[in-house]
This record gives structure tokens, C-alpha cells and sequence, in this order.
């Protein structure tokens, strides 16, 4: 597809296009997954830019101060530009039949309705108020710990990535991390090249994994290789908010 096209559509119809049944099929098998893409390069850079306009941000994180690897990230207000917001908003009802799934295979409770708006309020009034949206950016030598992006009681079990750099062009190395704790067996790890306007959808924090007694679950967490050269900058989509 062109990027005149792709940029023609809504936002939400370029979240539809994505093979959604495979998609499942391979968090299922993988606990990530690549969609096809969603934004153009100009959306991109456009995105990338506002990391340098302070006035979307609540709060910015120097990743080496906290220990987290290397490199730094901001989190949006809940003002978010609108091509943010959309994301979101379009990704929620898709990923919604994954969550209730996989708490129904784990035997969890899955408090998530229908709507996200509803969810949000929701996070609110159990003190998770802070938005959760993130744009980081990575230079020659940055690098994101092993993590999950939990904040509370509260959580989404999936997430988005979109990646807004060209891999191989505007930057190398930084590739997407994800690390499974399988039961009684060594942990097991993968790593994704995420293409410019793609994004990647994958677990917060653990996945069901079938067993010979049943369901369990898959502990699992990501983070970011060493960049190599240039700069990496992604969106960063949590469907809960932060305490």
C-alpha cells in the first residue's frame, strides 16, 4: 500500500486491515506480534518531533538514573495529539477478545469493558490517573532493561509498539526484546526488527501457555538492544494508566 493511500485512511481502518485472527494466532504462540502498517514516514517523523515540544509531556525518565538501561522516554499528558489518541482508541476493541480469552484460559477475572473509556475511568478511581502513553528515544548506545510495564492492580494484558525510525536507515541495532520464563525450563528469548509505521502487539506481562494439566502462564518480559548507530525513537501504547 502507498503512503498516499495508507495516509488517506482513517486511522482506525488502518488498525482493521491488520489479519486480526492471526495476529492472535501468533500471540498465542509467541506473545508479540507484528501488524501491518499503520502510519506513513511523514506521520512518523512527525510523531518522533514532538519529543521536542516539553508541552505534551508530564514527566521525562533518564532510563540510566533509574537503572533501566540507557537512554530516556517521556510520557505523554492525557492531551494526546490526535493520531495518538486514535491508536489507541482503535487498537483497544481489537485487542479486547484476546484479553477475555486468555483471563478465561488462566482462570483470572477480565474487568474490561467494552469501551475504553470506561476502562480508564475505571484505572482512575483505583488511583492509576497518570497517562501511561510513552515516546522514547534510543542513541548510539542506549538500551532498555528487561521489563514489564505494570503500574498497579489495574493492567491491560496487552500493548503496542509502533516503531518511527527506518531500521538499517535512520538507525541499527536496537532491536525489540522478549523473554518467556517457561516452567521448569530455561528461559527462552526472540528479537524483532520493528519496520517504520508497524507496530508490535505484545503481552504486559505474562501469556497463557498450554501444558499437559491445563492452562498456565508464561511469565514474560521486553526491552531494547543496544543501538549501534543513528536514533530510534517508538510510540509506546498502554491501555492502563499509571498510578
Amino acid at each position: 500500500m502507498t503512503d498516499t493511500i495508507l495516509s488517506a485512511r482513517p486511522v482506525a481502518d488502518r488498525v482493521a486491515g491488520t489479519d486480526w485472527a492471526a495476529l492472535a494466532g501468533e500471540l498465542d504462540v509467541h506473545g508479540n506480534a507484528l501488524t501491518g502498517g499503520l502510519l506513513t514516514p511523514a506521520e512518523c517523523r512527525d510523531i518522533a518531533a514532538l519529543y521536542d515540544e516539553p508541552a505534551h509531556f508530564r514527566t521525562t525518565v533518564d532510563m540510566a538514573r533509574h537503572r533501566f538501561g540507557s537512554g530516556e522516554y517521556r510520557y505523554f499528558t492525557h492531551e494526546l495529539p490526535e493520531v495518538v489518541r486514535e491508536l489507541r482508541e482503535a487498537f483497544y476493541p481489537r485487542l479486547l477478545p484476546v484479553a477475555r480469552e486468555w483471563a478465561e484460559r488462566l482462570g483470572r477475572p477480565a474487568p474490561w469493558p467494552d469501551r475504553l473509556e470506561e476502562w480508564v475511568a475505571m484505572c482512575h478511581a483505583a488511583g492509576q490517573a497518570r497517562s501511561a502513553q510513552i515516546l522514547l528515544r534510543y542513541g548510539p548506545g542506549d538500551w532498555n532493561a528487561l521489563h514489564r510495564d505494570v503500574f498497579g492492580d489495574m493492567l491491560f494484558p496487552l500493548q503496542v509498539v509502533i516503531g518511527l525510525d527506518a531500521p538499517g536507515v535512520d538507525y541499527t541495532g536496537g532491536e525489540f526484546l522478549m523473554t518467556e520464563q517457561r516452567p521448569r525450563a530455561q528461559t527462552r528469548g526472540s528479537a524483532t526488527v520493528l519496520p517504520q509505521g508497524h507496530g508490535l502487539v505484545f503481552t504486559t506481562r505474562d501469556r497463557p501457555v498450554a501444558s499437559k494439566r491445563g492452562w498456565s502462564n508464561g511469565p514474560m518480559r521486553h526491552g531494547v538492544s543496544t543501538v549501534r548507530s543513528g536514533r530510534r525513537h517508538t510510540l509506546g501504547l498502554v491501555f492502563h494508566d499509571a498510578a
